[in-house]
């Protein structure tokens, strides 16, 4: 995206990333020189908007998480730029992070890793408060654990237990209360459902809406699982190897993919309607290696419509329609196939194929 772009969006901005690397160094030999290095995030341009949903989606280590905890500034970045409300925090270290910590707030994947097994819920919802200054006095903080808790679905009475005495949809609500614990303006959902049963994904999910709502919060929502994306979000952002590949609303990517990546993956989705059903798409191989990433377009090693000039030359990531963005040589219209292959294999009227 343009500077321009990124300019004109500052003031509903709430979030932008700028080219932004994380390289981790391969070190050999006998003193240890690097001599090659992980491109987890290989220049990621992103911006989330404020009181919107952005998802971000790709097959496991395309670098959602990796992008996910430098953002958050738990892992420290190796070159581009963060910016957090129009301030730059990617070069900030220390205490000078502790406002930012409050303001953006993270739920894992796994409640039970994320909490501390021998501190109480009480406990754990409190001590949050008690270090940024949210609550000036034990009873003030007693009083918001105890508000926090009901307003994600759980009893007061909860608060005196430990992370071991509840279920995993119970103790990824009791995450989500301590995330809310500073009043924080922007939560980043790490997959927060995927290790739940789907009835209760689908009541996690629901209670993340409608603290969106009440809290006027912004989410950053990691998925691999496309129709949590689709349920969950406003626009999305599509990761492969370390790049944002496609850009746009959840209508445009689910609608009229433009990307390769983006049509094979959700292709692979299985449709309920027995009379929509088809041949699921497969994605052929694997993800290269992020330390030996393929010349030209990543992606090309994988893609049927490849060219030699995918193999030669790198995809600028360009905007073919207002909002829309798309890292390919070609604008292809996956829509306009599928309707064609759909009316190529419509049965006539005498029961014979249409072929």
């Amino acid at each position: 995206m343009t500077d321009d772009n990124n300019s004109h969006q500052d003031n509903q901005d709430l979030i932008r990333i700028d080219n932004l690397y994380k390289w981790f160094p391969i070190k050999g030999g006998l003193f240890g020189k690097i001599i090659a290095n992980v491109k987890a995030v290989d220049g990621v341009s992103l911006t989330v908007r404020k009181g919107e949903t952005m998802g971000l989606v790709g097959e496991s280590g395309s670098g959602k998480t990796t992008l996910a905890r430098v953002l958050m500034r738990l892992t420290p970045v190796t070159k581009g730029r963060i910016f957090f409300e129009a301030d730059e925090i990617s070069s900030i270290k220390g205490g000078h992070l502790k406002p930012y910590r409050r303001k953006m707030q993270m739920v894992f994947q796994d409640p039970y890793a994320s909490l501390d097994p021998r501190q109480t819920i009480r406990s754990a919802l409190t001590e949050p408060m008690k270090i940024h200054h949210v609550a000036h006095s034990k009873q003030e903080a007693n009083g918001a654990a105890e508000k926090l808790i009901e307003t994600v679905g759980l009893n007061p009475d909860h608060l005196s237990r430990f992370p071991h005495e509840f279920s995993g949809g119970q103790r990824q609500r009791i995450a989500i209360a301590r995330a809310l614990a500073v009043n924080p303006h922007f939560l980043l959902l790490d997959e927060p459902t995927s290790s739940l049963d789907v009835s209760v994904q689908a009541q996690i999910l629901n209670l993340l809406r409608k603290l969106q709502k009440d809290y006027n919060l912004t989410y950053l929502f990691i998925s691999h699982n496309l129709s949590v994306i689709r349920h969950m979000c406003d626009r999305v952002a599509v990761m492969y190897l370390g790049r944002i590949v496609e850009i746009g609303s959840m209508k445009m990517i689910y609608e009229n993919p433009k990307h390769p990546y983006t049509n094979a993956l959700l292709s692979s989705v299985p449709n309920p309607d027995p009379q929509k059903r088809k041949e699921l798409g497969v994605l052929e191989g694997d993800v290269p290696s992020p330390i030996d990433i393929p010349s030209g377009c990543r992606f090309r090693t994988r893609c049927e419509y490849a060219t030699s000039k995918c193999s030669k030359d790198f995809p600028p990531l360009v905007e073919i329609e207002p909002g829309h963005w798309i890292e390919c040589h070609y604008d292809i219209n996956f829509k306009q196939k599928r309707e064609l292959e759909a009316t190529q294999t419509m049965p006539s009227s005498d029961g014979a194929s249409g072929r």
